[in-house]
């Protein structure tokens, strides 16, 4: 305790001997202080340190301690807008990925969301995957840059048809495949055609890789094969972006019929389609894949394991066929060389598991009884908001309003009353076609948040048509 006074008492006779000196002036030497102050080595070394923390001193290996420059005030804060020049005009959109990965307050109904409710998620077979995975003897050497030989075979097989090991590059999660194969398949300032709505995250995406993301219209069964031929007239386009399985934010699956449609449109513009296949494993109803049906190498396909199982197992897999996997390979390597090998080895750990197959079986019960719920829930509560339709799976509902209604008021309003929907706005590439908002039934911690989470929004739904007009 002494020493520690001393140190105390050393640091207080400094600090008002620096706010005597100016920037740059040198303080006593250690000898010095000792002799001054009476005081031992230690003593000294740990006032000199605590001042330096604090930014009041900077120490000089063999020269001494100083008096620190003065920390500039707001007034006097560098001008950084000459960064606005240099960077140009090739700004990266963030705004609706973040409002989809940003966690609510405590108090607020989560009805938004990408991932499954924590008390879904296999997080204790996860850890046990993740220890037999790091006893193994290589679990810290260098992966092949492909990825693991066995988990590439596993997604492989997941895809079906003639998909092969070789065909599959392991990435680091959904959103670096896209990212991946947006910059890999088209050219800076070419268009890419999409579904509308679509995902946000792909939207971002593919504004970053300086594309130009060109709306195709869906019904309820998918994308429409015509307006898709038509589009690709149009712009020239050499990429369609899809979901085709449980699309996001619709619900939508498009028929075998229309996925042979779709193929054969893209390959009459020598085109590709990249299939975006990250619900497979959130419905016990997943068609057969379009990369199963592709033999011309049309289809860049992605998987990821990432919202069956947990948001930090970022990893997913790539499957495509002739230059364009090597380009993607190629884009991958430049970009990040590989995925962590820990991370590999845990997901074929688990997958390779029976803790897999029950924790499908789990998840599929679960989302099932949530749809169910939400959609009970909404038709009674908010019957004016009407679904796009009940899909066979998945995490959400899409939803209709009235024409009249203010979607932004409508979710800014629900915020207000302790519930968080998605506005629809941030799923469309172009204007959207009226008020939407997506309502997402994995994220509440059980059914009766659930149901309270669609009181609030009625709540605050009521409260719309109650404002005065201005």
């Amino acid at each position: 305790m002494k020493d520690d006074s001393s140190i105390v008492q050393l640091a207080a006779t400094l600090r008002q001997e620096i706010a005597a000196k100016q920037p740059g002036d040198r303080l006593p030497s250690s000898r010095e202080l000792m002799r001054r102050h009476g005081v031992s080595p230690v003593t000294v070394s740990r006032a000199i340190g605590q001042l330096a923390a604090e930014g009041r001193v900077v120490t000089r290996p063999g020269s001494g301690a100083f008096v620190a420059p003065a920390a500039p005030s707001v007034g006097e804060m560098s001008d950084l807008s000459w960064q606005t020049v240099a960077l140009g005009d090739r700004v990266v959109d963030d705004s609706g990925v973040t409002a989809l990965l940003t966690a609510p307050p405590d108090d607020v109904v989560p009805l938004t969301g990408g991932y499954l409710n924590p008390a879904m998620r296999p997080d204790r077979q996860l850890s046990a995957a993740a220890s037999r995975a790091f006893k193994r003897a290589d679990a810290w050497a260098l992966p092949p840059l492909t990825g693991l030989k066995e988990l590439r075979g596993w997604f492989a097989r997941q895809a079906g048809g003639d998909v092969t090991a070789a065909d599959a590059l392991i990435v680091s999660g959904g959103q670096a495949a896209l990212s991946h194969a947006f910059r890999a398949l088209a050219a800076p300032g070419t268009h890419v055609l999409v579904e509308t709505p679509t995902y946000p995250g792909a939207l971002a995406a593919a504004k970053a890789a300086g594309l130009r993301a060109t709306a195709v219209p869906m019904d309820r069964d998918g994308v429409l094969p015509d307006l898709l031929a038509e589009a690709f007239a149009v712009t020239g386009a050499r990429v369609f972006y899809c979901q085709p399985t449980l699309h996001n934010p619709t619900g939508a699956t498009l028929s075998a019929e229309r996925r042979r449609q779709v193929l054969q449109v893209a390959r009459a513009n020598n085109a590709f389609v990249v299939e975006d296949d990250y619900a497979r494993f959130l419905t016990a109803h997943a068609p057969v894949s379009m990369v199963a049906l592709d033999r011309y190498g049309t289809v860049v396909h992605i998987s990821s394991l990432t919202k069956i199982l947990a948001p930090s197992l970022r990893l997913a897999a790539v499957i495509a066929r002739g230059p364009a996997a090597h380009r993607l390979r190629a884009s991958q390597l430049v970009e990040s060389f590989f995925v962590a090998r820990p991370l590999q080895e845990t997901a074929l750990e688990f997958v390779g598991s029976p803790s897999w197959p029950r924790h499908l079986s789990s998840v599929h019960a679960e989302l099932t009884t949530r749809r169910d719920a939400l959609a009970a829930a909404m038709l009674s509560l908010l019957p004016e908001a009407e679904p796009h339709l009940v899909p066979r799976g998945g995490l959400h509902l899409w939803v209709r309003l009235p024409p009249h209604v203010d979607e932004a008021a409508l979710v800014e309003g629900a915020r207000r009353n302790g519930v968080q929907v998605s506005p629809g706005r941030i799923y469309y590439p172009a204007e959207p076609p009226g008020p939407r908002v997506r309502v997402t039934h994995s994220a509440a911690t059980h059914l009766a948040e659930l149901t309270e989470g669609v009181r609030r929004l009625a709540e605050a739904y009521a409260g719309l048509s109650e404002a005065p007009a201005t």
